[in-house]
């Protein structure tokens, strides 16, 4: 999953375009007036005194889902969904020129069945795109690209490990290893001790380095990777703990009764697109909440909390400033724009939030002839071209680059280059590369096409056509060690200073997936329906 997985986390500047077959109608600019939505079916109501009952600051995935959620749970419910931004999208970044269509932020999501549901609910059930499942990730070892084994037979017969390194990493599985050490372990620390430093160094720190572009020896193995570190403590080791965790995920899906019919089957390690990219979605959902519930560029100056409980959000828009009051807030910017925000309503807040961190990352998207790829490499097609989902490169490896998508072929079917060419797109920078700021689009380019030269191209191949390049200088938020206590710092402030009906989202308290945005934004939505209802009957007057 680590490379499949890799640019979902990317918390960048939105840029989305018109879908395929229309142009998005999302209104930039409306009084207050025209902006309150006309109530229908089911209406939870809390007060007459507030223009809303919630506002959901940020139209990223996040936001999006939880107040598309909310939305269709309780369709009478007054809610507004504000963007700084000119467009939707969040961290999606998809674009498309002259023959490509290419992403700049998130390149793919796990599709889980939140992420379905919800793109099937807003109509997008035929622009779903899912991977070949069979295809390959690789890893970068001693020179040479190696498959992530499969299955167990490809774990014990494959080469991606040593026979020594195989064997520690069996023992460890079943439990003999070292026991815990009672304290918050770094990712690199609970891989070492359970499955050895062999399988830590090939396997996981390529991993952390493609997802959060991160240091294992600083991402907490709680907050980063909490479904694998949870296994320890439920089994007694990873491998009782696996199936124990299947054993709850069967019984969960059994009470739930039968899978939805209109999902679509999902088979293997595979991740997901729409037709168009991904900026299909969030621009889907848009459409679906209708335009005179999403207004764009709105850019929030103050929120105060008033006496009644309330809050007032004040924003800078094209036609001035405006003031609107709504009985609930959702806060799914960047942790450092809700620290700016927050700051003199609940200072203590504010302070939590600065210390998540961002470093910076690059994309680099580019392409090459199909006869520019080693016809003798591992993921080498033999009339040109790579197959499988990419590669990434271990630190230790002397790579610059995090890691490296095929896009051409990951999402064959919806075309998105020119024929007689492959596209590829490279992440590069992070935690232990902050560097890569200070390069020009060309150097950056250069840099993976030396990379790429090491790995999967020709020699003597010439520099690429540039796609596109874009520097993200606050990319994806560190979970490092001690990150769930910074949060819950974060929500005990908002607690002192009184705002209960504050609730913070995006990927810094969800994670950083994109699936896993998607369906922390579902369980926000319904969790703020509950809190509106509750709010709303303690309003009433008894008899």
């Amino acid at each position: 999953r680590a490379l499949s997985t890799m640019a979902l986390s990317m918390t960048l500047s939105a840029s989305a375009v018109a879908p395929l077959g229309g142009r998005l109608n999302i209104k930039r600019t409306a009084s207050r007036r025209s902006a309150r939505p006309t109530a229908r079916g089911l209406t939870v109501r809390v007060s007459a005194d507030s223009d809303y009952d919630t506002v959901v600051i940020g139209a990223g995935v996040s936001g999006l889902s939880t107040a598309f959620t909310l939305g269709r749970s309780s369709p009478g419910v007054r809610m507004l969904v504000t963007e700084a931004r000119d467009r939707v999208g969040g961290n999606i970044t998809t674009r498309q020129e002259n023959g490509y269509i290419w992403e700049e932020g998130p390149n793919s999501y796990q599709p889980g069945d939140a992420i379905l549901t919800v793109a099937c609910d807003a109509g997008m059930k035929d622009d779903i795109l899912l991977a070949d499942p069979n295809s390959d990730r690789y890893v970068l070892w001693d020179k040479e690209l190696r498959a992530l084994p499969k299955d167990i037979p490809t774990a014990v017969l494959g080469t991606f490990l040593t026979w020594p390194g195989k064997i520690r990493a069996g023992l460890g599985a079943i439990g003999i290893r070292p026991p815990a050490p009672g304290k918050e372990e770094s990712v690199k620390e609970f891989v070492s001790r359970n499955l050895g430093v062999e399988a830590f160094e090939r396997l996981i720190e390529p991993f952390c380095s493609g997802v959060y572009a991160g240091d294992p020896a600083m991402l907490s193995s709680v907050a980063a990777t909490g479904r694998v570190q949870r296994l320890e403590p439920l089994g007694g080791s990873l491998v009782v703990g696996a199936l124990k965790a299947q054993k709850e995920a069967y019984d969960a899906a059994k009470a739930r009764g039968p899978r939805d019919p209109r999902l679509p089957k999902v088979e293997g390690q595979t991740v997901g697109s729409f037709r168009g990219g991904l900026k299909t979605f969030p621009e889907g959902l848009a459409k679906a909440l209708g335009p005179e519930k999403v207004r764009l560029e709105w850019k929030v100056t103050k929120i105060a909390k008033r006496s009644d409980g309330s809050f007032a959000i004040t924003y800078d828009t094209p036609e001035g400033v405006q003031t609107i009051t709504t009985e609930t807030v959702v806060m799914t910017a960047p942790a450092y724009v809700t620290a700016d925000t927050v700051e003199e309503m609940a200072p203590e807040t504010s302070t939590a939030l600065r210390k998540f961190y961002y470093p910076p990352v690059a994309s680099v998207t580019v392409s090459y002839p199909e006869d520019s790829f080693r016809l003798d490499g591992t993921s080498a097609l033999p009339g040109g071209g790579l197959t499988g989902f990419g590669q990434l490169h271990p630190r230790s490896q002397g790579i610059r680059t995090l890691g490296t998508i095929y896009s051409s072929y990951l999402f064959s079917q919806d075309a998105r280059q020119p024929k007689g060419e492959f596209m590829i797109l490279n992440y590069i920078g992070g935690a232990r590369d902050v560097g890569i700021k200070d390069l020009s689009d060309e150097e950056l380019v250069r840099a993976v096409h030396e990379d790429a030269l090491q790995t999967i191209l020709k020699p003597n191949t010439p520099l690429p056509k540039t796609v596109g390049v874009k520097v993200w200088e606050k990319a994806i938020p560190q979970f490092n060690v001690g990150h769930l206590d910074v949060l819950a710092e974060a929500k005990a402030g908002l607690a002192k200073a009184g705002c209960d009906g504050l609730f913070l989202g995006g990927n810094y308290t969800a994670g950083v997936a994109l699936g896993r945005c998607v369906e922390f934004g579902v369980e926000q939505g319904k969790d703020i329906e509950v809190y509106l209802k509750s709010k709303k009957s303690a309003s009433v007057p008894a008899r």
